[in-house]
């Protein structure tokens, strides 16, 4: 069941009216008592302001033993639903799981749980934490839950609902199939709370819960509690993106829209030829003088925003070190958006935060340019920052003390971080691989922050103008608040062991098919399914038409249609081996050969300047990189000085006499040109062009073109006076016939893809001997506690003892190459790498991880796809070794070239996995288990140490 709603809050108590029958009265009476009786009613107590009608349906559905799928915009109020799982769990002395997509998320939820119910009664469980793990109610990334599931872990007695907050990370390419594995697995008397982002498909996505877990709502709503407003930031002007139509219809502002068409038309000041010797403020204020409009200046957008009243305000820039520069920018500009007061309560907040880093560290990590631009209540908020200093901002930010934040878009993903205002500098952001406009649900997403419940009366999202924006593009993207929901789920060598191990193969392979990837899938053919039976209606057809009474036609059609592919595959022959020989013949052309141009733009009598052989082909002449052959430089009779083609020679060229080319000859020149050009007519002029002769079709002499045009002529249908009529038909037919055969590869293709990738992946373990039949082996049972990108090289890297004798430093340095993803290209310089015993042992990891991919390509599980062991990264290895063997933090920093947040994260991803090692390498006869304790915890001191909780 799906239900929509868009009313405001207060919808339904508000039908109340003092009009009631006495018979209407008391059925009302009868509905509040009924009500009060509820576990809602003492629930809706706790809160300081009503619900919203699609927290009352969810919160009815939940209590009614549903599960339940919110899909709500971003600031909305879905988390009410999840809280109140939390309250049915303790009312009915059950277990409740909270479970968010990142860490710092989880440790905001615990803490907003903790003041509500008191820490008794609330845990904790991260990759980094473990606070009162044995609690009813339970805070925990997904990864977490899903850890727990496949181990079997006694903490799932008694569970008796999970919320899942985000849920449509599921869409996620790196970890989404994380979500999906945890719902699938989950007990079936586990009551289910996913919370979503306003979706396209919440309805699609419904039934699929409906399907693995039984009787679910599906909920939408559309309702912003704070209104939102969109502006473009034009100079000094600020434009409304929409203006109110009749019927309230939403139409783009005119005035935006002729800005927009009067800007195209003005030449840009980059159009203008001018030295490159002027200085920036100068041609800053010539383009300011020229234009009516131009891209506001970070300090000028967060001035104008102070003085229109719009502070807070987050602008999300989508890079890292443009944040930063943001900030500086606002610093320099002499922007103070505190008064003394505030700047006090400011250093006493960072000062009490921040009293455990080292005083000589705080230096290193840039502490008092930070703090100098929190006193004036500016800051940066991205993933390259220490994790401290990110939550001292979003604690600032929160209590008013900072009014402008420049931030990544990670700080959209789910962290509880309202402004009044949000500004977009770009729609277009860099994807990993290339610039591409942002999505729809992306601009939702960032600019559902804009509004802040209970506090603002509405919320404002700015976009500032940039040359060539399209008032009608931004419209759309404000316009759609919808995205779809896409399964980004694959199987993975430690999801095979574990699945084999619980279920086997056979109940693993289907309930892989139950995945929300295959439900997809399969929901995805039924279309091309109608297609294909419209097709076979229509082959009917044609088949009864093109029947002869003289003989099998389709039979006599079929040798018609292989002579023709016959003799065009001999024709392609013939013109394949015809641009052979051109390009040998080119390939012999020398400076000073005089050619005759057979065709093209430039054809006639031309003389050879420069051969434009391929690289490696030339010797003592200039080398050009041509992918296509040879490509010669030459000057025509005509005085043209040209590049030709491979295509301007279709047929092989033969230098018809040879000239000197002066050392003097400048192609650049004219005066050059037209006195050799005059040389050549006089000395080639007269020289009529060699005729080619034209060769014998091989088809001429090809036995199986003389073999299938024997057969139709002696086929009963050749002699049929109806024969080219039956002719077309049998083409339509067969055109229809091969369209159809595409559409059945397409169906097979989609059909069972999970189950077929998973028969493969199961395939190599048994090759590997990590499974036998539904046996899972020693080596697949250590595997199994092994998660991650390269979990199966992590385990060959066991089995093969590539580990053993290493110190703690060096195999912290070893590990940090299963973790760790370089963010430059692939033309990075060769990584600085731990000498000795560390140095062989990650030589050994990549060919190991050599023979894997191998082996990936024997069984075709291809990375493309998403599944496989991608080559390990050594790039973070020499930062990994120097922190565990106890270097200070400005050396390692110096040397690892990355932020320091950077540098904690990946510290703790290598803390996570080598927990992990400890865990699955052998217990005896092995110095693994002790190594990466150790390695533990040398990496876990200084700024990789701090938690915020506990």
């Amino acid at each position: 069941m799906i239900v929509l709603l868009s009313a405001g809050p207060g919808t339904l108590e508000s039908t109340m009216t003092e009009d009631l029958s006495p018979a209407e009265r008391y059925a009302a009476a009868r509905r509040r008592a009924a009500e009060q009786a509820t576990a809602l009613a003492p629930f809706r107590e706790m809160y300081d302001f009503g619900l919203d009608p699609f927290q009352i349906e969810a919160c009815q559905a939940l209590e009614a033993g549903k599960g339940v799928l919110v899909a709500a915009p971003t600031g909305s109020g879905k988390t009410i639903v999840g809280e109140f799982a939390v309250h049915l769990a303790l009312r009915q002395g059950k277990k409740c799981f909270y479970t968010t997509p990142i860490k710092a998320l989880s440790n905001q939820k615990y803490a907003d749980l903790c003041r509500r119910y008191g820490t008794a009664s609330v845990g904790l469980l991260t990759g980094d934490n473990s606070v009162n793990s044995d609690a009813p109610v339970v805070v925990m990334t997904t990864e977490v839950l899903r850890n727990m599931l496949y181990a079997g872990s006694q903490t799932l007695l008694g569970l008796g609902y999970v919320v899942m907050d985000e849920v449509h990370y599921l869409s996620d390419r790196f970890r989404g199939a994380v979500w999906e594995e945890v719902i699938i697995h989950l007990p079936e008397s586990v009551t289910l709370v996913s919370l979503s982002a306003t979706v396209s498909n919440a309805e699609e996505f419904g039934d699929w819960l409906d399907t693995v877990r039984g009787d679910t709502e599906v909920i939408v709503s559309e309702h912003r509690p704070v209104p939102l407003f969109q502006h473009v930031l034009a100079g000094r002007r600020m434009y409304d993106l929409f203006e109110e139509g009749e019927g309230h219809k939403k139409a783009v502002n005119p005035d935006l829209v002729r800005l927009a068409r009067t800007e195209a038309t003005r030449p840009s000041y980059q159009d203008r030829r001018r030295g490159r010797s002027m200085r920036e403020a100068e041609r800053e204020r010539e383009r300011r003088q020229r234009s009516r409009v131009w891209t506001p200046s970070r300090p000028e957008v967060i001035e104008r925003l102070d003085a229109e009243g719009l502070l807070p305000a987050i602008t999300f820039i989508f890079s890292r070190a443009a944040c930063e520069a943001a900030v500086q920018q606002c610093l320099y500009a002499g922007l103070r958006l505190n008064d003394e007061d505030a700047r006090e309560r400011v250093r006493a907040l960072v000062e009490e935060r921040t009293a455990h880093i080292a005083p000589e560290d705080l230096h290193v990590l840039g502490y008092y340019e930070w703090l100098e631009g929190l006193e004036r209540g500016i800051a940066a908020h991205h993933a390259g920052m220490l994790p401290t200093f990110k939550e001292v901002v979003e604690e600032l930010f929160v209590r008013g003390l900072v009014k402008a934040v420049f931030a990544t878009e990670t700080l959209a993903l789910g962290i509880n971080m309202p402004a009044r205002s949000v500004v977009l500098e770009k729609l277009v952001k860099w994807n990993g691989e290339q610039h591409a406009d942002i999505t729809p649900g992306e601009y939702t997403q960032l600019t559902g922050r804009a509004g802040r419940r209970g506090i603002d009366v509405e919320g404002h999202a700015v976009v500032l103008w940039q040359r060539g924006m399209s008032p009608e593009h931004l419209a759309g993207l404000a316009g759609t608040r919808t995205y779809p929901l896409r399964s980004s789920f694959k199987p993975s060598y430690n999801m095979a062991v574990n699945l084999v191990e619980q279920f086997g193969r056979h109940r693993s392979r289907e309930l892989l098919e139950t995945s929300f990837a295959q439900f997809q899938a399969d929901r995805s053919v039924v279309g091309i399914s109608r297609q294909v039976q419209r097709n076979e209606e229509g082959l009917a057809g044609y088949k009864a038409s093109m029947t002869c009474h003289l003989g099998d036609f389709e039979e006599y059609a079929r040798l018609r249609r292989e002579l023709k592919d016959r003799e065009t595959e001999l024709a392609r022959q013939g013109a394949h081996q015809r641009r052979a020989e051109a390009a040998v013949a080119l390939e012999r052309l020398r400076p000073g050969d005089v050619i005759h141009v057979p065709t093209g733009k430039y054809a006639g009598l031309a003389l050879v300047l420069d051969p434009g052989l391929p690289a490696g082909r030339a010797d003592g002449h200039r080398v050009l990189d041509h992918h296509d052959g040879p490509r010669p430089l030459v000057l025509t009779a005509e005085r043209q000085v040209k590049r030709l083609a491979s295509m301007d020679f279709p047929v092989p060229v033969e230098p018809l006499d040879r000239m000197r080319i002066p050392k003097s000859f400048n192609p650049r020149s004219p005066q050059s040109r037209r006195d050799l050009a005059s040389a050549l007519r006089t000395k080639a002029g007269h020289i009529p062009p060699e005729r080619v002769r034209k060769k014998r079709s091989q088809a001429a002499d090809d036995r199986e073109i003389a073999r299938l045009r024997a057969a139709i002529r002696a086929h009963p249908c050749h002699g049929c006076d109806d024969r080219e009529d039956h002719a077309r038909w049998a083409e339509r037919y067969h055109r229809l016939l091969r369209d159809t055969s595409q559409l059945e590869r397409r169906i097979e293709g989609r059909t069972n893809t999970i189950a077929r990738t998973f028969d493969r992946i199961v395939a190599l373990l048994t090759e590997l001997d990590y499974l036998r039949g539904d046996e899972v082996t020693e080596h697949g049972r250590r595997l199994a506690r092994l998660y991650g990108e390269l979990d199966l090289l992590a385990s060959e890297c066991l089995r093969e003892r590539v580990w053993e004798g290493l110190g703690p430093a060096e195999l912290a340095a070893c590990v940090s190459a299963l973790v760790y993803e370089a963010r430059v290209g692939d033309d990075a310089l060769a990584p600085k790498l731990p000498s000795g015993a560390a140095k062989a042992a990650l030589a050994e990891m990549v060919r190991i991880w050599g023979r894997l991919d191998g082996l990936e390509e024997d069984f075709r599980i291809r990375q493309s796809e998403g599944v496989g062991q991608r080559e390990p990264d050594l790039g973070f290895a020499w930062a990994a070794y120097m922190w565990a063997s106890g270097h200070p933090l400005d050396a390692v920093l110096r040397e690892a070239d990355m932020p320091a947040g950077d540098f904690v994260r990946w510290c703790k991803q290598v803390i996570d996995v080598l927990g992990q090692i400890a865990a699955a390498a052998p217990a005896e006869g092995s110095t693994v288990a002790r190594s990466a304790r150790k390695a533990v915890d040398q990496l876990l001191r200084g700024v990789v140490a701090y938690s915020s909780v506990g």
